[in-house]
């Protein structure tokens, strides 16, 4: 690929981060999903954006499903290009989208693990008798009350959380705020973290929860927490912070129905990705009437 033409790509990175003001991370999907493109390119000897069409773009696609990727990841990957050149269209560098009307090979959508609500009684059972577990307790309380990623868990500081109202604040994906219900034992659990935060915490540090440096405790200690307790108090399986928010999303629209609601609560920018726990929540109740119903099975004759 000629230099001029990765000249347009650093100029349309640069639009993404300053107009469009997208995330570091969501930053670096689009460059290395543009980044697989350009190898194509060049590799099949295009050497100008113009010069794509439609079938290359179907041929990049193929490619990439030869190499194991899956329907979403290739999705994501036309969606990235579709957003190139529209950018480029803008520039009135090229008069086509050769990716429009290009569509990922459907994959099946894989279920989320979830832990069902004696499992999770279990998992919020911890023996507080220190900093360390009253701060456990109050995060891994505070995941499964409010559906909470933990990304927007180590986020929180001290001011996001209003007693009074029982609700806290959270900045989600695409810098969306929302305002979420703090249910009473997470509420109790915070209450008895912030009497020792004090013994942690850096004078100066507005995080809601630090770790034993004093400062904002990372998403990967998180994890390490969460699965520290989950083998230390038998819950069979791996657990993980998202494995709360699943089963957070799974319980609130097994017991309320209400899929919009619960998109809500989640901070899901499209109700198809809150969909997925109805579709858990009939295995839940095919399993029960495989077990339950007498004429479930044929019987031996």
């Amino acid at each position: 690929m000629i230099e001029s033409e990765r000249l347009l790509l650093e100029r349309f990175l640069r639009y993404l981060a300053t107009e469009r003001q997208l995330s570091p991370h969501t930053l670096k999907n689009y460059q290395r999903d543009i980044d697989q493109l350009v190898a194509f390119m060049e590799q099949s000897h295009i050497n100008r954006w113009s010069d794509l069409d439609n079938a290359g773009v179907r041929q990049f696609a193929a490619q990439l499903h030869r190499r194991g990727l899956g329907g979403s990841s290739i999705q994501r990957c036309l969606s990235a290009i579709r957003t190139l050149y529209k950018y480029l269209s803008r520039e009135q560098i090229v008069e086509h989208n050769p990716a429009l009307g290009v569509q990922a090979p459907k994959t099946g959508r894989k279920l989320p693990q979830t832990l069902d609500v004696d499992q999770m009684d279990a998992l919020l059972e911890i023996p507080v008798s220190d900093p360390i577990s009253a701060r456990d307790s109050a995060m891994l309380e505070l995941i499964y009350s409010s559906g909470l990623r933990v990304s927007e868990l180590v986020s929180l500081n001290l001011y996001d959380i209003e007693f009074q109202d029982r609700s806290l604040r959270v900045t989600g994906k695409g810098s969306k705020e929302r305002q979420l219900p703090i249910g009473g034992k997470a509420l109790a659990a915070l209450d008895r973290w912030l009497r020792d935060r004090d013994q942690l915490a850096h004078f100066s540090e507005n995080a809601l929860f630090v770790s034993k440096r004093g400062t904002r405790i990372s998403v990967r200690g998180v994890e390490q927490r969460v699965e520290y307790w989950g083998k230390r108090l038998g819950v069979k399986g791996n657990v993980y912070p998202h494995r709360l928010r699943h089963s957070f999303a799974s319980h609130m629209l097994e017991s309320s129905g209400d899929l919009r609601a619960v998109q809500e609560l989640l901070g899901h920018a499209d109700i198809s990705t809150t969909q997925i726990y109805t579709h858990l929540d009939f295995q839940h109740l095919m399993d029960v009437y495989e077990k339950a119903h007498p004429r479930a099975h044929k019987k031996d004759d």
